[in-house]
């Protein structure tokens, strides 16, 4: 089981205050569920689905959420039907829905005598996911759309959104490329060779140089001249010349020139320009939605202006942020946050 689902984690989520309310709240990584059906299981993979399009996030049935929030915990049945869910049936079903793989999963915890099944999605790394095929009862998952998290609903996405998600993915795309070629300039492309994972060859020119079959390639073992001890029936592959080990990684960092081009917004400017566009809306209330949604640690939206490298330095490597460390914004930043407090009324 992950880091992201265990019993303290879940039990932290599910921690009550004095009048028996939850502290947590639906957000953008959080949905509560009351109850668990596997007639239902189109509607919660659209969760799936907008969970991984994001940052990913729980799934958590057994939790009654109006009018208030409180642990009412699965009936028997649907403690039962949980417990026997078939990872195996659900990945397939994932699979024929969307266009990129879903990683999830699961787990019953007892919790102050009560059960709750929850589902933990893994942030997708191939985004956007997109619907393939419409499915549910009433078309709850439409063929083409995109579903993303915003606070605590689950709805199409938003144009900003979405070009956030097409932007990074020609970035990774293009850091890709350059670190290939920069590893074929270092080597020289005279030394230069392709491994084609598909194929199962090595490629130079025109030639193959070496072509081995994936399943017996995993029962190879590799041996070193000079220290060959004969297992009787076991494969070995003599490769002739030297394995060097890499005992360096070189690291390239890609430094923004200017940080404020990409988060020009202060924190103040930030609410100023909510406030005018949506002024029914209580600046406690706002930062309140930075809070539940972790717009703070949300590179789409926010980033830290550390005041000194030591700071930052801190920051990156071991995560302790200086207390008074401000924070600046996109302009995405607002449409998102109206964007949920929208979805509150």
């Amino acid at each position: 089981m992950s880091s992201k689902l265990n019993e303290h984690v879940v039990a932290e989520i599910l921690k009550l205050k004095d009048d028996g309310n939850l502290y947590h709240r639906e957000s953008q990584n959080l949905e509560f569920k009351e109850s668990f059906n596997l007639a239902g299981l189109a509607d919660y993979y659209r969760d799936f689905s907008a969970f991984a399009n994001n940052k990913g996030g729980y799934l958590i049935f057994g939790v009654k959420d109006r009018p208030k929030r409180e642990l009412v915990g699965l009936s028997a049945k649907a403690t039962d039907q949980f417990d026997k869910l078939d990872p195996e049936m659900v990945s397939g079903h994932l699979l024929e829905i969307f266009s990129s793989s879903i990683t999830w999963e699961h787990e019953i915890y007892n919790i102050n005598g009560m059960y709750f099944g929850v589902f933990y999605i893994h942030e997708s790394q191939i985004k956007p996911v997109i619907t393939k095929k419409d499915e549910g009862k009433d078309q709850s998952l439409k063929n083409g759309e995109i579903y993303f998290r915003y606070g605590g609903r689950t709805q199409k996405i938003q144009f900003a959104e979405l070009e956030s998600i097409i932007n990074k993915r020609i970035e990774q795309n293009n850091n890709q490329w350059l670190d290939l070629v920069q590893k074929i300039g270092k080597s020289g492309p005279q030394n230069a060779a392709i491994l084609d994972s598909e194929k199962g060859i090595i490629e130079k020119g025109e030639s193959q140089i070496l072509v081995v079959d994936e399943e017996l390639l995993s029962g190879f073992q590799l041996i070193r001249e000079g220290e060959f001890s004969e297992t009787k029936g076991a494969k070995t592959l003599k490769l002739i010349g030297n394995i060097s080990p890499i005992n360096q990684v070189e690291v390239v960092k890609k430094v923004r020139e200017d940080k404020l081009k990409e988060y020009p917004l202060s924190a103040k400017e930030l609410s100023n320009e909510i406030l005018k566009r949506e002024p029914t809306i209580k600046v406690n209330r706002i930062w309140e939605i930075i809070k539940e949604n972790n717009i703070k640690d949300n590179k789409d939206y926010s980033d830290y202006s550390f005041r000194n490298q030591k700071n930052r330095l801190e920051y990156e490597n071991n995560g302790m942020l200086v207390k008074g460390t401000p924070s600046i914004y996109k302009y995405t930043a607002i449409d998102f946050i109206i964007n949920i407090y929208k979805n509150e009324k």
